[in-house]
């Protein structure tokens, strides 16, 4: 089996966390998408015999602030301690529930790398290349005396551009080195037949983190652009390249004018307008205006006979960009972009640049993390040797009997799901015939995946970090490129088993939990049921919702992207979106910063009905009993903290305005007080009342599902 290093951008699979990295980023073109069912399996017989991490049922009670009312701001009283006394680490951008787990993964896959080293494993083994990478990483000295030199063929092939023709070359050679160019493309399964892949062109190239950041001058992003003509110029300079401040100027003019024709965020998310297949030559026609056989044959592209344009309407005003503007502005732009994108596997002044800007300026991180933590992440990564390193995690650190309970959890919150399909007022028959047989489709992943990805063919020594990272990029290339005319694989997982993460696929509608989740305070078997609910439970119910929301509704039960609803059933459905959408913008993380309800609803609907479901399935496996209180607090209540206490947060402003720009998550707070408000069970577990801040009258309360 193979996997692919775009894998989740590529199938514009709906992540339940937007992961953050502290180093600096390697932008590409391509756009940017326990207990078991019943009660006596999942908390009070594993109860017996073993205690939960945290606190007595699987809550730590000590983060809370009382003082807070739960109706005011639920988020606060069940996280208040803790956020007022944690202070963030300075290699953070924010910290919370998801990073701890993080942490904890990255200590063990440290530990599997140093012992994979001091067994000095055999030559050509999956052991030597992932100990030999990581090594290469932290060989700092070599670093340090190589400098620049890794990329002294590189840009010497790049000043060797002179016309518009080589242009196109440079380009799509580009796509190969993982660099930016005004295109790129990625290769998924066509969203009109999941079985077979198809090759989707996008634009693409901003080193901004989206356009607004080019095109709004709050005073924020003024400051931002002034920061990057700056950090432009420091890298030029590393190259020795002439008049750097210049061609720092003529580089955010260059992407300026492309930001301008980059679709705003949500319709970049809208499943519609990015899905435009046509022929290769009716494309060609269309976008005539520059020589597609160059820029594929340079990619390594053969054979092409159809593609999908994600941004039609942005393609013949990039064209004319490439024509029109000067061709030394376009090989500044690449070479910037060349050594940028490269900085992370050079000196560390090289790296420390790109830091400070990435990092420092856009996100208010003053240090990096210890560079073992970097290299874990290089090494131990999806399009790296993560999945390899995840073969050996999950035989150290995951129980099979977890997987079993996760198994028949799933089974409980689908059950819930078919019962809210049946019981809701404002479906069809017909329409609830297809979700039936969507719901009956969804295929889930557990933990890991049953086939492995083959590693044989990929060189790898301690020699040169540069060539490591440039033989996986073309590793992972090669096998991307493959895959044109050939079926799918379903059994690809587009996560490694050790990352804190779920997703949901609408390409393959499967729900995917890998076994870095599978811990407290998403999953315990020694928590109490509720808590188990309130966290890994509305974790599966928000993928499931996932294949229900404002986009994942739009494919069917196959992974085809068709309209199944009647006219009637999706204006109501979309009439309960847009409230839900208008209730989240109205938030202001920061002053001046709104949550774009439009652009994180499909994540906002998951949340919701993830919850929601996970509530109706936590009944269920009561089996008509009542909850037991503990420590004086009735099951419900532990529900709804229990999800709370999954999002525990906390941010840097600087981080923080960047999500609301292209994060399609709402903040953690959001995540919290957003939905418990709507939900009625909610009010009655904590006594909430029309006075308090987070009221909303029972008319206005949003359930979808």
């Amino acid at each position: 089996m193979s996997s692919s290093y775009k894998f989740l951008a590529a199938t514009s699979c709906a992540l339940l966390f937007a992961c953050g990295s502290e180093e600096a980023p390697t932008s590409t073109a391509t756009p940017a998408p326990e207990p078991a069912a019943t009660e006596s399996v999942a908390a009070n017989t594993a109860a017996e015999t073993a205690a939960p991490e945290l606190g007595s049922f699987g809550i730590d009670l000590s983060h809370q602030d009382a003082d807070i009312k739960p109706g005011d701001d639920f988020f606060r009283y069940t996280n208040g301690r803790w956020l007022e006394t944690f202070e963030l680490p300075a290699s953070r951008s924010n910290y919370g529930s998801f990073a701890v787990l993080g942490d904890r993964s990255d200590q063990r896959v440290r530990t599997i790398v140093d012992d994979l080293a001091s067994m000095e494993p055999a030559a050509g083994s999956i052991e030597q290349k992932i100990s030999d990478y990581y090594l290469s990483y932290m060989d700092v000295e070599t670093l340090n005396e190589l400098g620049i030199s890794p990329l002294l063929p590189g840009l010497a092939a790049l000043n060797e551009i002179e016309t518009r023709e080589d242009l196109i070359t440079g380009f799509g050679r580009a796509q190969i080195d993982n660099t930016a160019s005004p295109f790129g493309f990625y290769i998924s399964a066509d969203r009109a037949d999941a079985d077979r892949h198809q090759l989707t062109l996008s634009i693409g190239g901003i080193g901004l983190p989206d356009r607004d950041y080019y095109l709004e001058d709050t005073e924020e992003f003024i400051k931002v652009r002034e920061e990057y003509v700056a950090h432009i110029t420091r890298i030029l300079d590393f190259a020795n390249i002439e008049n750097s401040a210049e061609k720092a100027e003529a580089i955010l003019s260059l992407e300026t004018q492309v930001a301008e024709h980059t679709w705003p965020r949500s319709q970049r998310r809208n499943r519609d307008l990015t899905y435009n297949p046509m022929s290769y030559e009716d494309f060609k026609a269309e976008y005539a205006g520059l020589d597609w056989d160059s820029y594929f044959a340079a990619a390594g592209v053969q054979g092409l006979t159809d593609l999908n344009v994600f941004y039609p309407s942005a393609m013949s005003p990039i064209i004319d960009l490439v024509n029109t503007l000067p061709v030394e502005d376009w090989k500044s732009y690449m070479t910037y972009r060349f050594i940028t994108d490269s900085a992370n596997v050079l000196s560390e002044e090289i790296d420390q640049e790109a830091f400070h800007f990435y990092s420092t300026v856009l996100n208010g991180v003053p240090e990096q993390r210890e560079r073992w933590e970097r290299g874990v992440a290089r090494v131990g990564s999806l399009g790296s040797l993560g999945e390899a390193i995840g073969q050996i995690y999950v035989q150290r650190h995951f129980p099979e009997s977890a997987k079993a309970q996760m198994d028949d959890l799933v089974e409980n919150l689908r059950t819930a799901l078919r019962q809210s399909i049946e019981q809701n007022d404002w479906m069809g028959a017909a329409t609830k015939e297809e979700a039936y047989k969507k719901l009956e489709a969804f295929r889930p992943k557990i933990a890991y995946p049953d086939e492995w990805e083959d590693f044989s063919s990929l060189d790898l020594s301690r020699d040169s970090l540069f060539q490591n990272a440039q033989n996986v990029r073309e590793f992972n290339y090669a096998d991307e490129i493959s895959r044109l005319g050939e079926p799918t694989d379903r059994e690809e997982w587009g996560m490694t088993p050790q990352t804190v993460n779920a997703y949901y696929n609408p390409s393959f509608n499967e729900i995917v939990f890998p076994a870095g989740i599978l811990q407290p305070p998403f999953f315990d078997p020694a928590a109490d049921l509720a808590v188990n609910y309130g966290g890994i439970g509305a974790v599966i119910g928000h993928e499931m919702g996932h294949g229900f929301d404002d986009q994942g509704s739009k494919s069917d039960w196959q992974g085809v992207q068709r309209n199944w609803w009647t006219d009637e059933d999706r204006a109501n459905f979309e009439a309960l979106a847009d409230a839900l959408a208008e209730q989240y913008s109205a938030f202001e993380p920061v002053p001046g910063y709104f949550i774009d309800g439009r652009f994180t609803l499909g994540e906002n609907i998951g949340d919701v009905g993830g919850l929601s479901l996970a509530y109706r399935a936590y009944k269920m496996a009561l089996n008509g009993e009542e909850a037991p209180v503990i420590e004086g607090l009735t099951g419900d209540q532990r529900f709804f903290l229990a999800w709370a206490q999954v999002w525990r947060r906390k941010y840097r402003e600087d981080a923080l305005i960047q999500r609301l720009t292209t994060d399609p998550h709402s903040p953690s707070e959001f995540r919290v007080n957003g939905v418990v408000r709507n939900f009625d069970e909610w009010y009655e577990a904590f006594d909430v009342q029309p006075e308090d801040k987070l009221y909303l009258a029972p008319q206005d309360r949003i359930r979808i599902w």
